[in-house]
């Protein structure tokens, strides 16, 4: 089965109805800044689209009943997925993608 990686998509506003759009099976996804590219999260998962959906849900403070607002739901973010069929097969793939982006790094520096 050849995998590639989805388009970059923005991260979805709640408030506005808008949906997260992710593979419900197992993969990896990668979610970064959308203005600097710096990345934000990468993980390999059971259910994509759950663990996507869980990144910017966290913890509710009690400072959030006083109307401030999650930090990590107003950033400005864009997700992109990986879909596998199995969870081992997306751990070896983030692993293999992991040694990848050092290798990359250690040659840029």
């Amino acid at each position: 089965m050849i995998t590639t990686w989805s388009e970059w998509k923005r991260y979805p506003k709640a408030v506005r109805g808008e949906r997260l759009e992710a593979p419900i099976g197992p993969g990896i996804f990668e979610v970064r800044h959308a203005s600097s590219g710096a990345l934000f999260a990468f993980e390999a998962a059971d259910n994509i689209a759950h663990a996507l959906s869980s990144i910017t849900s966290g913890p509710k403070s009690f400072t959030s009943w006083f109307g401030k607002r999650d930090p990590v739901t107003s950033l400005d973010l864009e997700y992109r997925t990986f879909a596998t069929s199995t969870r081992e097969e997306a751990k070896v793939a983030a692993e293999r993608m992991l040694g990848r982006r050092e290798t990359y790094l250690s040659h840029v520096a």
